[in-house]
């Protein structure tokens, strides 16, 4: 499932290149009813990312995440595939702005989109309308949630070629699976079917490939029914988490909770609960 121009590296960007007037840009962005659904837009080579596409991406992510009518992003993409990893055969003829110095030590990867993902403060989705290898399996567990197609797979197949989840996949995998299984997936470069991804607890769910878009939307708009900064501040609490001590977690807890009683989603969430009638949020 790994397109020839895959490799799972990341490298440094040099360039952008521009875009032309009449081209579609390599990352759809829209928003509706509190969603921002980012959509990547190059089907034709199984959306490998380019260097231009891997700036977009972390930019609209960014933008989304600014938004403050924005309460959940959707992340998919266009085509048969979701995203088959960087593109070097761009990268080799110098077109995709992914080469750089092989001797530069000074490398700033605080606006790339694995970093951008795991600091957003927005609740985000994955939605694998097709398969993802290398970066792009470590994309997709950058995000939040993962909805899968029951059709679509992942595959780690770094070390298949000479290289290592430089992505976010050494940190994350162990965390979402234990030592032991993170390191049989990643030493042997291996690719799940959509069942292992949800047995293993890699996705939340695998659906028939038309229904990935609804189910994902479905999700999305339940999360944005609910109080917007406690949901973002669950989700603050939840990445703390992942490198406190139980004390200090609690301790952090209570630091976010006092604020949140203060506000206005928080009156109205015990008036509608006393009313028994759904609420309506703000985000004040």
């Amino acid at each position: 499932m790994t397109a020839p121009a895959d490799s799972g590296a990341a490298a440094p960007i040099t360039a952008v290149a521009a875009v032309a007037a009449d081209a579609s840009p390599e990352v759809l962005y829209e928003v509706s009813d509190h969603i921002a659904i980012l959509t990547l837009n190059r089907p034709e080579r199984l959306n490998t990312i380019s260097g231009p596409m891997l700036v977009l991406l972390g930019e609209l992510l960014l933008k989304a995440d600014r938004d403050k009518d924005v309460r959940c992003i959707i992340l998919t993409a266009k085509g048969k595939a979701f995203c088959a990893g960087l593109d070097l055969r761009g990268a080799s003829s110098g077109s995709t702005g992914l080469q750089g110095a092989s001797t530069s030590t000074d490398i700033d990867l605080r606006s790339t989109p694995p970093t951008v993902l795991f600091n957003l403060g927005t609740p985000t989705i994955c939605a694998l309308n097709g398969s993802a290898a290398g970066y792009g399996m470590d994309t997709a567990l950058g995000c939040d949630i993962r909805i899968m197609s029951d059709t679509a797979k992942m595959a780690a197949a770094f070390t298949k070629r000479g290289i290592v989840p430089e992505s976010g996949g050494t940190w994350i995998l162990p965390r979402l699976l234990g030592w032991s299984k993170a390191a049989e997936i990643i030493f042997t470069g291996r690719t799940l079917s959509a069942k292992e991804c949800v047995d293993m607890g890699l996705a939340s769910r695998a659906v028939p490939e038309a229904e990935v878009a609804k189910v994902a939307r479905d999700l999305a708009l339940e999360i944005a029914g609910n109080a917007p900064l406690a949901v973002q501040a669950s989700k603050r609490l939840m990445r703390m988490g992942l490198s406190e001590g139980f004390d200090e977690h609690v301790h952090h807890v209570f630091l976010q909770l006092l604020p949140l009683l203060r506000t206005e989603d928080a009156l109205e969430g015990m008036k509608a609960f006393m009313e028994k009638r759904p609420a309506n949020y703000q985000g004040k």
